[in-house]
């Protein structure tokens, strides 16, 4: 691109000032991504994007109005402003809109320690295409595939740079390389799916071609014959590639904006017991090499590592200025945005604590119930916590595995689910969400 990112935001506060807003903040983004994809050993798509977005938020008094464009010329920016102006004046006030005074802004942060660019150059189409095929050609290769559904193949390098007319300005860049495969065995009403992928911000990281496709098909062909699991009262282990999904309800659960409103099944747990004693939750936003990183969150303030429950008991909900001025209390420096809208509060790099029992470990003391390895769909009562979804994954009988199953429903309410969960050791370190294998016991089974 012809000018700095810093050039573009220093440019909407310079128009937003001239068109007459009391304050103002102003972000630019610009990015690369590659995406192959094949199929039956051809190529079957191939993408490429890149371009720059800029966004603009302006403030009146406590109101505000955002706008965002893709063309950078000088004459749109005066058009923005204005436009986003003559917005503000419309808009409702809101007691929440607020920009961080230049004493509270991140002022020292090392990008280059979080370690979230690839310095290596951006792969060839040629190279993320052998590196399809082969994935392909490991889960064909595996007996009982009949076929390979998808494989797909990716790259992407992203700036982003944030101002705001108090005074903060600062940037940084991420990249992210991908691998995945999803093979099929089977034919018709008997035909099964599943896949595995791999995602790193260093290419170098990344599993192999032979891995992901043979790791797809092997989950595939373990769910042959699949059926519908008994009806009851039963523990339920979530296995790792899902369990975090039970952390993402809790964190849904204490988002600031859902505190505000009320509609959050925690909304008087402040200081209570949310997990069992011994467990914590703790957000790492500095933690190097994982794609969630940031030294900073989007309205400037510094990130830093803190527990979101600490031994069972809930210490914060996750916050931005606007959602902590209408609570009373300080932003988290969990502000997010993209160049379109405001920002809103939002979780980076999380993990729970682990425990010491392996998956088997796990099952063994289970006895009898379901393993989860899949879920589709959700029924969440955001105010109550009730908890339905869909499910697929495997029988265990006397601790160990006995046959696939799928079609069937899990429920229960996360309240008491997460109070009473009991963690593996077998978490991926290296991925934003570290959540073990999590066993909950006493879920509700629909199958046959």
């Amino acid at each position: 691109m012809d000018q700095p990112l810093e050039t573009l935001t220093q440019a909407l506060l310079d128009a937003a000032a001239k068109a007459g807003a009391d304050a103002a903040d102003a972000m630019a983004v610009d990015g690369t991504s590659l995406n192959i994809e094949v199929r039956g050993g051809a190529l079957e798509q191939a993408e490429r994007s890149e371009g720059v977005d800029v966004g603009l938020r302006v403030m009146l008094g406590q109101r505000q109005a955002c706008v965002s464009a893709s063309d950078l010329s000088p004459q749109t920016f005066t058009e923005m402003a204005e436009r986003a102006v003559a917005m503000a004046r419309e808009a409702p006030e809101d007691p929440g809109v607020a920009q961080a005074a230049p004493g509270e802004f991140a002022s020292e942060w090392d990008v280059d320690g979080l370690e979230l660019v690839d310095a290596s150059s951006e792969p060839a189409p040629a190279e993320l295409e052998q590196a399809a095929r082969e994935a392909e050609a490991a889960a064909l290769g595996v007996e009982g595939i009949s076929r390979v559904d998808t494989v797909g193949s990716g790259y992407g390098r992203r700036r982003v740079h944030i101002a705001t007319s108090a005074g903060f300005a600062g940037g940084y860049a991420r990249s992210e390389s991908s691998l995945y495969a999803v093979a099929i065995t089977g034919e018709g009403t008997d035909m099964e799916r599943d896949y595995y992928g791999d995602s790193r911000v260093f290419r170098a990281d990344l599993d192999s071609a032979e891995t992901v496709g043979r790791t797809a098909a092997e989950r595939t062909i373990a769910r042959r014959g699949a059926i519908k699991p008994p009806t009851g009262s039963f523990p339920v282990l979530f296995d790792e590639r899902i369990s975090s999904s039970l952390m993402a309800h809790l964190l849904v659960a204490i988002n600031g904006n859902a505190i505000v409103r009320g509609a959050s099944w925690l909304r008087d747990a402040m200081g209570e017991q949310v997990l069992p004693i011994g467990l914590s939750l703790t957000e790492q936003p500095l933690r190097p090499r994982c794609q969630a990183s940031r030294p900073f969150d989007a309205e400037g303030l510094a990130t830093r590592s803190r527990d979101i429950v600490r031994d069972g008991m809930l210490e914060r909900w996750v916050l931005d200025l606007a959602t902590a001025r209408k609570l009373g209390l300080e932003s988290t420096a969990n502000a997010a945005r993209g160049t379109s809208a405001p920002p809103s509060p939002s979780v980076t790099n999380v993990a729970l604590t682990q425990g010491d029992a392996s998956r088997a470990e796990l099952l063994a003391q289970m006895g009898t119930g379901l393993l989860v390895t899949s879920m589709i769909g959700a029924t969440i009562n955001p105010t109550t916590g009730d908890y339905s979804r869909g499910a697929s994954g495997f029988w265990v009988e006397n601790g160990e595995i006995a046959y696939p199953v799928n079609e069937c429903t899990i429920a229960g309410n996360l309240r008491g689910m997460l109070k009473g969960l009991v963690p593996a050791n077998d978490a991926r370190t290296h991925l934003s969400r570290v959540v073990p294998s999590l066993l909950v016991e006493g879920l509700t089974l629909a199958g046959q």
